[in-house]
């Protein structure tokens, strides 16, 4: 078994037991914000049709994310999680790549106006908020697992660590596919290279390496979890 397979081994244990902290897998559709929700903190995204192959049984990650990397910012991961399934795409890459792929499959090329600009134009106001829905109808029932991890705004936070090796250790971009995305995942239709081969909603990371050592500080996060 190759390194990288066995980390991944290792990787998906350790869900299992965020899962079980987390009382079971949520989804956005279902989500209420009156829940206490940490601070901050890294969340993981699967789909119900997207299964791992290589490496046990289970729903395979097919996005990674947090918030507030830079020290300026200040949002929760409320705010994050929200914005991404019921915002706009202009204000998340993950509604943007996703509204590609959707409008592909549907076999549109409108809205051309998706994903350029600040502001949709007038005439394309209509299209976009029709795509806008679709996307946060198929995001609102993707399962999701979350670690808290309550550390300072930056590039540098445990977050950050977390985020980046997460993706660098499941991204098959450029390499031997393990648990490969499924022959009909939606994102082997987004028009960018990197969400495409990879299998992951994520364009930033996925062609780096990763650090092992990532896990171990995830389990300390989620011994903090558990305790609190």
């Amino acid at each position: 078994m190759s390194t990288r397979a066995s980390d991944l081994l290792r990787f998906y244990r350790l869900l299992s037991d965020l899962e079980a902290l987390n009382g079971g897998m949520r989804r956005m559709a279902q989500a209420d914000p009156a829940t206490p929700w940490p601070q901050r903190g890294v969340v993981w995204f699967f789909e119900q049709t997207e299964n791992r192959t290589d490496t046990g049984g289970g729903l395979r990650v097919v996005r990674v994310a947090t918030h507030a990397l830079k020290p300026e910012l200040q949002s929760t991961l409320w705010d994050r999680l929200s914005h991404d399934a019921n915002g706009t795409h202009r204000g998340s890459i993950f509604r943007t790549v996703l509204g590609t792929a959707l409008r592909d499959l549907m076999g549109n090329t409108e809205p051309q106006s998706w994903g350029r600009g600040t502001t949709p134009p007038a005439h394309s106001t209509k299209q976009e908020s029709s795509l806008e829905a679709a996307v946060s109808l198929y995001i609102g029932q993707m399962p999701f697992l979350f670690l808290a991890v309550d550390d300072p705004p930056g590039p540098y936070s445990q977050r950050a660590f977390i985020e980046k090796n997460s993706i660098a250790l499941l991204s098959n971009y450029a390499r031997t596919p393990i648990d490969p995305a499924s022959a009909v995942w939606l994102g082997r239709r987004c028009n960018k290279e990197k969400v495409a081969q990879s299998g992951l909603w994520n364009i930033q990371h996925v062609d780096e390496a990763y650090d092992p050592s990532f896990m171990d500080t995830m389990k300390r996060m989620m011994t903090d979890m558990n305790a609190s």
